[in-house]
């Protein structure tokens, strides 16, 4: 199992740790609760390094990208950033992810940490007749995150990057905490917030600079669980859950991503071009259970009265922002209107919830 730079940190806070995708990582220190609460009200501190960072460089970077993802990255400036998929020829999700442009030949492709392997060997037979180089740095990277509401105003001290001028979706090479750092602006919390790119022993100091800063906002490191609560609220969908092999990015609502007019063909288009024409087959939708009960990851969904379920229960817990239980699911879009009632098998009962529209929790501009 790997552990990243910051394991013997996470231990002195004495935090709970788990197997996650080939990780050793804190899922909790002193709560999800508390943790969830402070990132949206004050400010968290994350450590994210088993996600993946791959570098694709060389003259055909920008148009190899461009047929091996469903976006069009020819179409980010320097300095930007886009989320995108990759698919399967029929139309399923290898994995989403985010691609950002750090020059006109340069680009770095942060995929999950569970799908790493998958989308590395992927991009290598889909830009192998391309003028680029593919590069997996995931295990010499060390991704740490900030936030929250105070996000910025705890960065700020501690970077040479302009954060007023750093716009949602950007990155810029600069310095954090005294250490070499590619400064993001990008997050799965709903909040905002920053992600530091950093060479791998340099996480250590950034964290603990990042900590001590942060006491004054009452900053608290923060688990995977509690980024999982957070990014429910915000409607974000999480690999495993509503994206995989057997879903397409317009069944996730996802098909703003799917670029068709750009000039490169890419892998995945014949079929989807079929479900953006006929339409998908079910839809995700957000559920706001009007019944005691907590939805669960694979619960089934009964539209009212019937024997038959309609659909699963792809995310769900207790908000914590919104103090009620919500979840989300997929079901035939017939159904799937904001207002439609429908029934969650919980044990031996079920329990009543409304579709309600996504994100269930949108920050304060």
């Amino acid at each position: 199992m790997h552990q990243s730079a910051l394991i013997d940190r996470h231990r002195a806070l004495g935090a709970r740790l788990v197997d996650f995708a080939g990780w050793e990582m804190p899922v909790q220190y002193t709560g999800i609760l508390d943790e969830h609460r402070a990132v949206r009200e004050r400010v968290g501190l994350f450590d994210l390094s088993h996600m993946g960072e791959v570098w694709v460089s060389g003259p055909g970077a920008a148009a190899g990208l461009a047929t091996a993802l469903i976006s069009d990255p020819t179409r980010l400036a320097p300095g930007r950033a886009q989320y995108s998929m990759m698919c399967t020829a029929d139309g399923g999700i290898v994995d989403d992810l985010i691609v950002y442009r750090l020059a006109d030949e340069r680009f770095l492709v942060v995929p999950n940490a569970a799908n790493r392997e998958a989308v590395v060997a992927a991009l290598r037979e889909r830009l192998a007749a391309c003028d680029a180089a593919v590069d997996d740095a995931s295990l010499r990277t060390s991704l740490v995150a900030v936030q929250g509401p105070r996000a910025a105003e705890l960065l700020e001290p501690l970077t040479d990057v302009d954060l007023p001028a750093l716009r949602y979706y950007a990155l810029a090479e600069g310095h954090a905490g005294g250490q070499p750092a590619y400064v993001a602006r990008t997050g799965y919390t709903g909040e905002d917030g920053f992600e530091l790119f950093l060479d791998w022993d340099a996480a250590v100091p950034v964290w603990d600079a990042l900590l001590d800063a942060g006491a004054r906002l009452g900053i608290l490191p923060c688990g995977l669980g509690a980024r999982d609560t957070l990014r429910l609220e915000a409607g974000m969908p999480l690999y495993g859950n509503e994206l995989d092999l057997h879903t397409n990015p317009f069944e996730a609502g996802l098909g703003r991503v799917v670029k068709f007019d750009k000039p490169a063909d890419f892998v995945g288009r014949a079929a989807l071009e079929r479900v953006a024409q006929e339409g998908p087959q079910r839809q995700l939708v957000g559920l706001t259970l009007r019944d005691r009960g907590i939805a669960r990851h694979g619960y089934e969904v009964y539209l009212p009265d019937a024997a038959v379920a309609a659909g699963l229960i792809t995310s769900g817990a207790p908000s914590p922002t919104l103090g009620v239980a919500i979840a989300m699911a997929y079901l035939p879009p017939a159904n799937a209107q904001v207002g439609n009632m429908v029934e969650v098998a919980i044990r031996a009962t079920r329990a009543a919830a409304e579709v309600v529209p996504l994100p269930f929790y949108k920050r304060r501009s």
